[in-house]
């Protein structure tokens, strides 16, 4: 599963349950975000022990961007089987306060800033 465009790629590596994101998002609104958010509810459904979101090089990340991430871990967390951990850079600004947040959405979520 990949998601390929001029500003980012987004794929799923089956073998790791890992979801990555490079480039920028800046899409406007919950329409432009479907494609990510239908590849996202199929790592879900497949239910692995852990998901893992490597966002270390996502450089950009508008606010319709972070709502459609904090949808996806309250869909994971209420799976109560599968752990979630996200991963994401110290070089970039944003990613220090928004990743922590989202363990306010999922306690049990690991994150780190590599």
């Amino acid at each position: 599963m990949e998601i390929k465009t001029e500003d980012y790629r987004i794929w799923y590596d089956p073998a790791t349950a890992t979801v990555s994101f490079v480039g920028s998002l800046r899409l406007r609104g919950p329409a432009e975000y479907a494609p990510i958010v239908q590849l996202l509810g199929k790592v879900a459904e497949v239910e692995p022990a852990k998901i893992t979101l490597d966002l270390q090089q996502l450089e950009y990340l508008n606010s319709a961007g972070i709502n459609m991430l904090s949808k996806f871990i309250i869909e994971v967390r209420q799976k109560a089987r599968v752990q979630m951990a996200v991963q994401g850079s110290q070089h970039i600004a944003w990613q220090g306060k928004s990743l922590k947040n989202f363990q306010r959405l999922m306690p049990g979520l690991q994150w780190e800033l590599i």
